[in-house]
This record gives structure tokens, C-alpha cells and sequence, in this order.
């Protein structure tokens, strides 16, 4: 099976490179320079060049206040270049497995969210991913939409990888402690995609880490995990650092839609070991050797 990952340079395109289920499938990695999804000349080369069986689409414009302060940006990059690679999809016959979050919700719900819920984005990345995904929708009706969260790897940017280095010049830090999610570990996911892709996964389905938590928990548990001492962590609200984009407070994705394909994720405790080691690695300089290829 020929699998394209667009989006290959991003902390889950990395990753996806990586995981361990794609043996004796052939993967290709696709970033800005192979085609920007802006352009939707620049994606039918891609696809007619490639001619892929299942297309990953991770690419996205990600900085949630960044987006809030340039929502053209957001919408060209996560709206409209969503759409051109499900256009070039559909025509080339390619299956699609595009990534959404869990901010196309407002975080009202008490309980877990689960794929059927109402979208009611709060920010301009969360309607950008919203409109997305309403497109793809009409263009690929049997598309597989993988909603996630708090996603979090060894490299690249990331809030553990941000406390870490914070603690490593400052001795107190103030952390939100009223937002509620699932962080979820980039290789876990890549895990996760790589078996539905394989089971040919249609439909809206939430992935992450089982178990959920605050940023302040988050960060409590990431200093803990790491072995920092001498760093005290101060709980606040959202009121107490604001942000220019808002941020819903309680968006836990229920993870039932994964049973369908007996995947049961550890617990994000469990993945912050793995994390840090492979932290470690890449600091001495560790590569590991990716199971797939780039564009030329």
C-alpha cells in the first residue's frame, strides 16, 4: 500500500514516518517544499506524481493565538488547503485521513465528547478545523476525520517540551489549572493512524491517550517524570493569563470510537516515560531511522 503524509516535517508527520504498523506498506513524507495545499495546482502534481492509496493530511496551521491574530492564514492553510487535498484525493482514488482537534468544540459538556456532538468552536482554529472537516465531508463522504489533543513528542514544539525548558531558567511557574483535555504522544497516535489506515477507517473517530488532566497537572506530572527538582508550580485561570485566542475549558474526547478497532491507548502517565527517554536521545544527537521516504 502506497501511504502519502502530508504535513511530514510537523510533530505528528515526523512521527508517522516512524511507526512501527507500516511494514510492508510504503511511506512518503510530503512537506511545504514538495507542495504548499494553498496552491491547488501544487497538490494535483503531488498526487499525480505519487498516485497514493491513503493520504494522512497532518499539515495544518497549529498556533491556536497565532491563528486568533491572522485568521486569513488560519483559513487558507487549514480550510481551503484541506479541501485541495481532498479534491486531488477524490479525483486521484486516494482514501483520506485528516486531523482535526478537539477545539472544534466549546468545552460545555460535562462528560466526554464524542464524534456525533455539535461542533461550536470557541476560536478561529477551531472554526477553521470545523469548516475542514464539513468540507471534506462533501467531497469524501466515506473520509476518516481523526479528532485529537494536547499532542505532545520528543522534538519540536510542544507544552512538556516547553515547561522543561521554562524550569530550566525559572524556579516558579504559573500554569492554567481550569482547562481540561487528553495530552496525547505523538508516536502513540502515529500507532493509532497507522492500524486505521490499514483497516481502511471511514467516518469521524477521536484519538488520544486514555486519561485526562489541567496544563497545571500536565505540568506537575512532566516535571515530576523528568526527575526537576527546585521548580514550584502555581495554579491560575484563564482570566489570570489571558490568551488572545479562547480556549474551551473542558474538551475531553471519548475514546469509544477506537474500540470498533480494538485500540485501547495507554495512559498519557505511561507515555511521558517514552517521551523523555526519546527526549534524551535526540539531545545526545540519537536519530532514529525512519521507516519511510521524503519527496525528491
Amino acid at each position: 500500500m502506497q501511504v502519502l503524509v502530508i504535513g511530514a516535517a510537523g510533530l505528528l508527520g515526523r512521527a508517522l514516518l516512524y511507526a512501527d504498523q507500516w511494514v510492508g506498506d510504503h511511506i512518503t513524507g510530503a512537506g511545504p517544499g514538495d507542495a504548499d495545499i494553498r496552491d491547488q495546482d501544487q497538490v494535483e502534481q503531488l498526487f499525480t506524481k505519487l498516485r497514493p492509496d491513503w493520504t494522512v493530511l497532518t499539515a495544518a496551521y497549529t498556533d491556536v493565538d497565532g491563528c486568533e491574530k491572522d485568521p486569513e492564514r488560519a483559513h487558507q492553510v487549514n480550510c481551503a488547503g484541506a479541501i485541495h487535498v481532498a479534491r486531488s484525493a477524490q479525483e486521484s482514488g486516494s482514501k483520506l485521513l485528516f486531523l482535526s482537534t478537539d477545539y472544534v468544540f466549546d468545552g460545555c459538556k460535562n462528560g466526554p465528547y464524542e464524534p456525533e456532538d455539535a461542533v461550536a468552536p470557541l476560536n478561529v482554529y477551531g472554526h477553521s478545523k470545523a469548516q475542514a472537516e464539513d468540507g471534506i465531508r462533501r467531497i469524501i463522504p466515506e473520509a476518516c476525520i481523526l479528532r485529537t489533543s494536547w499532542l505532545f513528542g520528543a522534538t519540536g514544539r510542544c507544552f512538556p517540551n516547553t515547561i522543561l525548558e521554562l524550569a530550566q531558567t525559572r524556579k516558579n511557574l504559573t500554569v492554567v489549572a481550569d482547562q481540561t483535555g487528553c495530552p496525547t504522544f505523538n508516536r502513540d497516535l502515529a500507532k493509532i493512524i497507522a492500524k486505521l489506515v490499514r483497516a481502511g477507517a471511514r467516518g469521524t473517530i477521536h484519538a488520544t491517550n486514555a486519561g485526562q488532566c489541567n496544563w497545571y497537572e500536565f505540568a506537575c506530572e512532566t516535571l515530576r517524570a523528568a526527575g526537576v527538582t527546585g521548580v514550584s508550580v502555581s495554579p491560575v485561570s484563564s482570566e489570570d493569563f489571558p490568551r488572545p485566542a479562547r480556549r474551551p475549558g473542558r474538551s475531553v474526547l471519548s475514546g469509544a470510537s477506537l474500540t470498533a478497532f480494538s485500540v485501547h491507548p495507554r495512559h498519557w502517565k505511561e507515555a511521558l516515560g517514552d517521551y523523555l527517554r526519546e527526549r534524551s536521545r535526540a539531545a545526545d544527537g540519537q536519530e532514529l531511522t525512519p521507516r519511510g521516504t521524503t519527496c525528491d
